[in-house]
């Protein structure tokens, strides 16, 4: 029989959020179960590079002993960054110093390799999609699977997404659209293939933007590059062309009709990509996003903060993550560890919400962003 030192933990979504959440309960000598819907870890491609901050996502390293083997995996060099104008004429170029290891860059895929290795066997179930969590508020939940399959848990803790489904059992709250739109384009072997690419993004980033219209490209591990094509569009506006995303040539076409201004060593990085585009519309949940407390079900990450993603993202999933579990080993039940970490965590989560409300129409600016104008963080 359960007690309420020996809470019964279903995580459900095997994210960056959720595994070091199960991590760091494992360090504390408690047990977690992670459920998720993909087949397993190679089902498919975690996508692309992100940085990991030292005052937040390290923390969370950290606390789960592996910050040592992060910074094996980082690329420093990473954290340069490249501001152009439309002209592809250089604003801005930081370059860090050596040694600098304030948010050194890692493959998303790298990072969720080297926490689900730390983690003890068995403790992700894979093929497992969430179709509701029932049961009284003071528990016991009924974490219910689209397989038929239930189990009976003391804690739900939604670490599942945007379209997060444990977010149902207390808020209301489903992520609106921005008005902005990423297009995902992919370069391989770009030192041999791509080489003008590589030479204009460097080891980092570069981001050029004309106040309508917007390019991010971003160095990845293993000699590939992911660009972001930045529109202020309807959410549909693929389909309003009379185009699908795999319509790869249309979308190339209507590309360059539309960033027909742009000097042509930019426009490569809308026409030469390799392989299909990838359609993101940027999504956020309103601000700012609250829920009253409940003693046996909570969220972290994109499913209680759903945010633009300007790098902030990942990083405070993990914060998250790590006060969560650190208040679940610390404190004396379930329900009083919630709202310790509630406390801290959405004050946190309404104050970046709110700082970032409009940054997807900031990454369309032709301002240079503030580590621009600063020589010190």
């Amino acid at each position: 029989m359960n007690t309420p030192t020996t809470p019964r933990i279903a995580i459900v979504g095997a994210g960056p959020g959720g595994l070091t959440c199960a991590r760091i309960l494992q360090q504390h000598g408690i047990s977690a179960t992670v459920y998720d819907r993909e087949s397993g870890p190679e089902a498919r491609n975690q996508g692309g590079t992100l940085d990991l901050h030292e005052d937040n996502g390290q923390i969370a390293l950290r606390e789960a002993g592996l910050l040592d083997e992060f910074f094996r995996l980082s690329r420093p060099e990473g954290q340069e960054m490249r501001q152009m104008d439309s002209d592809a004429t250089v604003l801005f170029h930081h370059t860090p110093e050596a040694g600098d290891r304030f948010k050194p860059e890692i493959d998303r895929g790298q990072l969720r390799d080297l926490l689900l290795d730390s983690l003890e066997p068995d403790t992700v179930r894979w093929g497992r999609t969430l179709r509701s969590v029932d049961g009284p508020a003071g528990g016991p939940r009924q974490v219910r699977f689209a397989d038929g399959a239930t189990v009976e848990a003391d804690l739900v803790i939604g670490a599942d997404g945007a379209w997060s489904t444990v977010r149902r059992a207390i808020s209301p709250a489903v992520p609106r659209y921005s008005g902005v739109s990423f297009l995902e384009a992919w370069f391989h072997d770009v030192g041999n293939r791509h080489a003008d690419i590589a030479e204009l993004v460097g080891q980092g980033g570069a981001a050029a933007a004309d106040g309508d219209r917007g390019l991010f490209a971003q160095r990845n591990s293993g000699d590939h590059i992911r660009v972001y094509i930045i529109q202020r569009v309807p959410a549909d506006w693929i389909t309003a062309a009379g185009l699908t995303i795999q319509d790869t040539d249309g979308i190339r076409a209507l590309l360059l009709d539309r960033y027909r201004d742009w000097s042509p060593r930019l426009r490569q990085l809308l026409t030469d990509n390799d392989g299909l585009y990838v359609d993101r519309p940027i999504l956020a949940l309103p601000v700012p996003h609250t829920w009253e407390h409940d003693p046996t079900v909570t969220l972290l990450g994109d499913a209680a903060h759903l945010m633009p993603p300007l790098g902030v993202g990942v990083n405070l999933a993990m914060l998250d993550a790590c006060e969560l579990a650190l208040a679940i080993a610390k404190t004396g039940t379930v329900d009083e560890a919630i709202q310790a970490y509630e406390a801290t965590m959405l004050p946190r989560s309404h104050k970046m919400q709110s700082l970032l409300d409009k940054g997807a129409e900031e990454l369309l600016s032709t301002e240079l962003p503030d580590f621009a104008h600063e020589e010190s963080r």
